[in-house]
């Protein structure tokens, strides 16, 4: 099919019309063969009960790749902006009628109106509109301001790969049982296990976020040696970092089905606990994970289920706090937040004039 034709597609019973279904946004790779548009539209729409369980009602951020995932496309950051792919916080203009957005507010105290995925639909329009990732924030669109879901994301660091981070998901797993907690777990498409927990919503990201901080140093106590909350990199070593901060307002972690933005086009899968230890980053792509879901479907389909009280973490964490740990430093670009310790990276704080 030559790129410049458009076709129309069934995306949940609606015509969605796809332009330029053949361009090729993942080149192939000596593993894998190229992927299209109209690869990347068929994808969503074959995992559609996935992709919707982990986007419905929620505020999502599209991380967009209009040219595709080739050598040489710079991807826009926070730090530094003019990239040919992007992070689009707010509704594109001309986005069809059944879209549907949510307020939220950023932690400058700005808001802005986001996409909030209510139909396979809209997923397919975001990808005609050259979207590769969706980052949902872990709130919905008739509460924005309470979590309903805790995310830890254990990320391997310099020295550590996917297998430690699979092993440190093994121990993470018997703390959420004796927690009382239900945990469901997925790759990252990258290195990384990302754990899911379905929480009451009825506390502010803070809090959310401080359970993760408890989580965290639990698992550092449990695992010394192995894991680590330090936010600066230079302390963090050879280490799985859990990662508190994916927690806090406006951060957010590619959804579960997501494709990610990497040779091969590979996909953040769920995965059952006890798959975990056997499987491997690269087993899940746009052209496996289809299959896949045909055989097994969402592994992730009873994350609904229960939701649970956040107050076993928030003791962990206040504990922790009583005995002289407290909040840990937020990301670069917040404004200073209330309790948070000074900001400074360890060793420019050492070479710092003293008074």
């Amino acid at each position: 099919m030559a790129a410049t034709e458009a076709t129309v597609v069934d995306a949940g019973g609606r015509d969605l019309r796809v332009s330029n279904p053949g361009r090729v946004i993942f080149p192939a790779t000596e593993r894998s063969g190229e992927v299209t548009k109209l690869d990347i539209v068929n994808y969503y729409l074959a995992v559609g009960d996935g992709i919707m369980r982990a986007l419905e009602r929620r505020p999502t951020t599209l991380e967009r790749w209009p040219k595709g995932v080739h050598p040489g496309i710079v991807l826009s950051t926070r730090e530094k902006g003019g990239g040919d792919a992007f992070f689009q916080k707010r509704i594109p203009r001309g986005a069809p009628d059944y879209v549907q957005t949510a307020r939220i507010r950023f932690p400058s105290g700005r808001y802005a109106d986001e996409i909030c995925p209510t139909e396979v639909a809209v997923v397919g329009w975001a990808v005609q509109m050259g979207t590769i990732t969706f980052h949902p924030w872990p709130v919905r669109r008739d509460d924005v301001e309470h979590p309903d879901e805790l995310r830890l994301d254990l990320d391997p660091q310099p020295g550590t790969d996917f297998a430690d981070a699979v092993r440190i998901a093994a121990q993470a797993r018997v703390l959420l049982e004796e927690l009382g907690y239900a945990g469901f777990p997925k790759t990252s498409g990258g290195r990384g296990v990302h754990i899911y927990v379905r929480i009451e919503p009825r506390w502010t990201f803070t809090d959310v976020r401080h359970a993760a901080i408890g989580f965290g140093r639990e698992l550092e106590r449990r695992l010394p040696g192995q894991v680590t909350t330090k936010w600066w990199k230079e302390e963090r070593g050879e280490r799985i970092f859990v990662d508190y901060n994916q927690n806090a307002r406006d951060r957010t972690i590619a959804s579960a089905y997501s494709i990610r933005p990497k040779p091969g086009a590979p996909v953040s899968a769920p995965v059952a606990w006890d798959e975990l230890p056997q499987v491997a980053p690269e087993h899940f792509s746009v052209a496996t994970m289809p299959a896949r879901f045909g055989e097994v479907g969402d592994l992730h389909a009873g994350i609904n289920d229960t939701a649970h009280s956040l107050r076993p973490l928030l003791d962990l964490y206040e504990h922790d706090a009583a005995e002289g740990q407290g909040d840990m430093p937020y990301p670069p670009d917040y404004p200073k937040m209330p309790g948070e310790p000074k900001r400074v990276q360890p060793s420019r704080d050492r070479d710092r004039p003293r008074e």
